[in-house]
């Protein structure tokens, strides 16, 4: 791919270096900057730039974040050596934030870079870590549908199962914190009926394998299935950034005037789950764990006691490692 624009990358999170590193597999030449340089150091061997401050990348037209919280990015684009902090010299033209945050934080950030003459394009992404190596991400794109156009070519290689432009503003973040809120309230259902099925003597891998087969079985309740199987909670998302979701899905929903019963038990049900964490040895070091954990939390409301079943069970994302 030719690149018609310079680009740039904030952020080598989980997903932030996947999805950067697909532009470079693309043939793209990206500057990069992290704040702990050396995880964004092996993607110099794969042809990015690495620079030393969100400043060196002011001159790219188009820069990409993907950062944790609204502060942080804040942080990168107005604060200290940051991507938009100076008062002369050049700017992106365009910045595509891939980050989960709220609407209203979203809109005061477009807002400062609105008199900065920026254009602000959100592009919140669905998917993990290794849905982005398996070319399974997808995004959910709003902004100026100009400034779509520029980025779309660019987000395609990185969402290559699909990007939808849904308009103008916030409504990227609307469709996310919804798609945050589905994520929720079906993992939780899903360790529901996997304590009920067990406690009745179905093994788990026997549940899901029925689970995954039948009309309701996706893409997240398949590669989910290994974690509740085989009890593994190597961390793609945590239990307090899914509640800081829906958090935001339930403010929403009050704002707008919209009963979301399902969601509010859910989010109590998560909150059990925060509350357990108590029970463990090192309770911080256990709510960092994945968010598929809270099957324990499901098991022990039940009287269960769970091990692992030390069963295969093919995620679906493995086609390219």
């Amino acid at each position: 791919m030719t690149a018609t624009h310079s680009l740039g990358w904030i952020g080598m999170g989980r997903m932030g270096y996947p999805m950067a590193e697909r532009l470079l597999k693309a043939g793209l030449e990206v500057a990069i900057w992290n704040r702990t340089r050396a995880k964004a150091e092996p993607l110099a061997a794969k042809g990015g730039v690495i620079v030393d401050r969100p400043s060196d990348l002011a001159s790219r037209e188009i820069v990409f974040t993907m950062v944790s919280t609204a502060k942080d990015l804040e942080q990168v684009y107005f604060g200290d050596n940051g991507l938009v902090a100076a008062s002369r010299g050049p700017r992106p033209r365009i910045l595509v934030d891939c980050s989960s945050i709220g609407v209203e934080q979203s809109e005061a950030i477009a807002a400062k870079l609105k008199q900065l003459d920026c254009e602000f394009v959100r592009a919140p992404v669905s998917g993990n870590g290794k849905c982005v190596k398996a070319g399974k991400l997808s995004s959910v794109v709003s902004g100026s549908k100009a400034a779509f156009d520029a980025i779309e070519p660019y987000l395609a290689k990185i969402a290559v199962s699909g990007v939808s432009y849904v308009g103008e503003g916030e409504l990227a973040r609307i469709c996310k914190i919804a798609h945050n809120v589905f994520l929720g309230v079906v993992i939780q259902n899903l360790a529901e009926i996997t304590i009920l099925a067990q406690k009745a003597g179905v093994p788990r891998h026997a549940f899901l394998n029925f689970m995954n087969a039948s009309v309701m079985g996706s893409t997240f309740t398949r590669y989910k299935s290994n974690a509740l199987v085989n009890l593994d909670w190597t961390t793609t998302f945590t239990p307090p950034l899914l509640r800081k979701d829906l958090d935001l899905g339930l403010s929403a929903a009050r704002q707008l005037d919209v009963a979301m019963p399902v969601t509010a038990a859910t989010r109590e049900a998560l909150q059990a789950h925060v509350g357990a964490a108590s029970l463990q040895t090192d309770p911080a070091a256990y709510l960092e764990k994945d968010f598929a954990a809270l099957l324990e939390t499901v098991a022990l409301a039940a009287g269960l006691k769970l091990h692992p079943e030390n069963v295969p069970m093919p995620t679906g994302l493995e086609t390219e490692g």
